[in-house]
Order: structure tokens, then C-alpha cells, then sequence
């Protein structure tokens, strides 16, 4: 049972809409991509999950949690019996190899950020978070490499690992362990879910202001700012996507509150924001149905979604 869904984080947020309105420097451009690459790789896994996990388990997803000062991220998460498998989930694509307990990217001298460590990292942390909460649950920790384009030379003899061709046994082997899960297994995960912490992405984001970035409404579907307005539809031009109007504007209003989270939303602002929209009535009308209006006059703003 899906008990914590997994959900775009706010840093990738920020530097997809910050990719499409502004040029990124190399170094931002990277932590976009490799923010982007994880992100998919581990949506990936949650699909092969609920497409082959059958067996009686509770899934978190995506846990960030906080022990002795030390903060530590579970990709997924399963409760059986009296175990918790811990996956940490990789997207790496292309060739690897492994020396002296070091992952190096072939053809490079460079070790990359060990992920074994990162699980043992995880796996210690999350051992000390129980024993704090009076949980007794033996740990399981997986390395699972998703991407079936990744190669490990010289990989070591470790069970913890799962290479992409292991994925199938790895399924069958969880599902083959005994469940039978009680109030026990719930309670404990719903503690891990109160105790999830959302970190602010501002801190790690490049520089921008209102002024800086290009306004506009860009498509759903392939973020094109090559778009037409029509009375009740936002169109593409590039891929053809249509797009209830509504729709749009609130995405664009959304987006707008995550880049610019101490701006007073008005009319006249995601009027300019949206730049398609020729009608302030428009703007005003989907922002009376969607946001609760706060003040008066000059003074008047929205905020807080009405309706989700």
C-alpha cells in the first residue's frame, strides 16, 4: 500500500521553470540535470514497483528525515514483517567501473560521490531514528541501479546491489517474504511521515529577479513560449497541445508564486506575468475562482489556492 506518494521537489521546480526563462550558467545547467536525471530515474522505480511488488507492504517514498542534528534522505522505503528495505535508487547511465572501493565514470580518473556509502549513511541514521522511537525493525539496505543503460566493470560481489537485469528477481524475492502487517507497521509510518522535512531550495538556486526573466505562458508539454491565446484554450504552436485557458493561467500563477514567493499576487502583475492574456477581466475572473482575494483597492492581493 502506497502510503507517501513521490513529488517533484521544489529546487527542481525552480530550475526547470528558471531553464526555460533564463540562460543558466554550465554550472546550474548540470545541477538541473542531474536534479532532472534523479528525479526520473526514481519515478521509474515506483512504476516498476506497482507494476510487479504484489506482497503486503507499506510504501513511503522519498523521506527526508533528521536524527542527532544529521539530516538523511530514503528514496523508497518498504515496511514488511519486522523489516524495512531501504532502496536507494540510481539513474546513472553508461559506463562505470569500480577500484578500490571507489565508482569511477569510465575513461575518467575522477571518483563520483560512492553510493554505497550514501545507503550505509542512510541505513545508520535511520537505525539510531528508530531505536530513539522505540522501534525494533531490522534494515535492509539496497543500491538499485534502474537505468538499463548503465554498466558496472569490475563490480563487486555485493547482494545489496541490483543491477537492471536483476530488477525482475529483486521483485519476486520481496513479494516471496512473509507479511502480515498491524498497527504496529502503520504507526511507524506514520511517524516517518510526520517527521518528514522539507527542505528550502532558495539557498541553491542562481541569481534572478522579476526583471531578469522572460515572461509569458509556455506549453504544458514542451515548455514552448510559441503559444495562442484563444477565448477559452491555450494552443501551441510548436507541438500543436491545447490546453484548457484556466488551466493555464493558474500553472502560470503557481509558477510565478514559487519564483517570486514574497511578491503580492495582483491583477496587473499576472496580467504582465502571462503576457498573452490581453484581457485583465480574464486574469482577474480565473484569479477570483481559483484564489482568496485579501484587502481592498490599491491594497488588494490573492493568495491561497481555493480549490487543488
Amino acid at each position: 500500500m502506497l502510503l507517501k506518494s513521490r513529488i517533484e521537489s521544489d529546487l527542481l521546480k525552480l530550475l526547470r521553470i528558471l531553464n526555460t526563462r533564463m540562460s543558466l550558467t554550465e554550472d546550474d545547467l548540470k545541477q538541473y540535470l542531474y536534479q532532472k536525471k534523479g528525479y526520473e530515474g526514481e519515478v521509474a522505480f515506483d512504476l516498476f514497483t506497482a507494476a510487479n511488488l504484489n506482497n503486503e507492504f507499506f510504501i513511503l517514498n522519498d523521506l527526508m528525515l533528521e536524527i542527532t542534528h544529521s539530516k538523511f534522505q530514503l528514496d523508497s522505503t518498504l515496511i514488511i514483517q519486522d523489516t524495512i528495505i531501504l532502496c536507494e535508487v540510481k539513474n546513472y547511465e553508461g559506463n562505470y567501473f569500480y577500484k578500490d572501493g571507489e565508482f569511477l565514470i569510465y575513461g575518467a580518473q575522477k571518483p563520483i560521490t560512492n553510493p554505497l556509502h550514501q545507503i550505509k549513511r542512510a541505513e545508520t541514521l535511520l537505525q539510531q531514528y528508530l531505536k530513539k522511537n522505540g522501534f525494533h525493525f531490522r534494515i535492509l539496505p539496497y543500491l538499485v541501479f534502474i537505468n538499463p543503460n548503465f554498466f558496472l566493470y569490475q563490480a563487486p560481489q555485493n547482494d545489496s546491489i541490483i543491477f537492471p537485469p536483476q530488477l525482475g528477481s529483486f521483485m519476486k524475492k520481496l513479494n516471496s517474504k512473509p507479511s502480515n502487517l498491524n498497527g504496529m507497521h502503520r504507526k511507524l509510518a506514520d511517524q516517518l511521515i510526520d517527521d518528514h522535512k522539507i527542505e528550502s531550495p532558495y539557498p541553491k538556486l542562481p541569481a534572478y529577479d522579476y526583471h531578469s526573466l522572460q515572461k509569458g505562458m509556455t506549453c504544458a508539454i514542451c515548455s514552448s513560449f510559441f503559444v495562442t491565446c484563444g477565448e477559452r484554450k491555450l494552443t501551441c504552436n510548436d507541438c500543436g497541445f491545447e490546453e484548457e485557458l484556466e488551466s493555464a493561467v493558474v500553472q502560470s500563477i503557481e509558477e510565478f508564486k514559487l519564483l517570486f514567493p514574497d511578491l503580492k499576487i495582483t491583477t496587473n502583475i499576472i496580467h504582465d506575468w502571462c503576457t498573452v492574456v490581453e484581457s485583465k477581466k480574464t486574469i482577474r475572473k480565473f484569479l477570483t475562482m481559483n484564489y482568496r482575494l485579501l484587502g481592498y483597492g490599491k491594497y488588494s492581493h490573492f493568495e491561497t489556492i481555493l480549490k487543488e
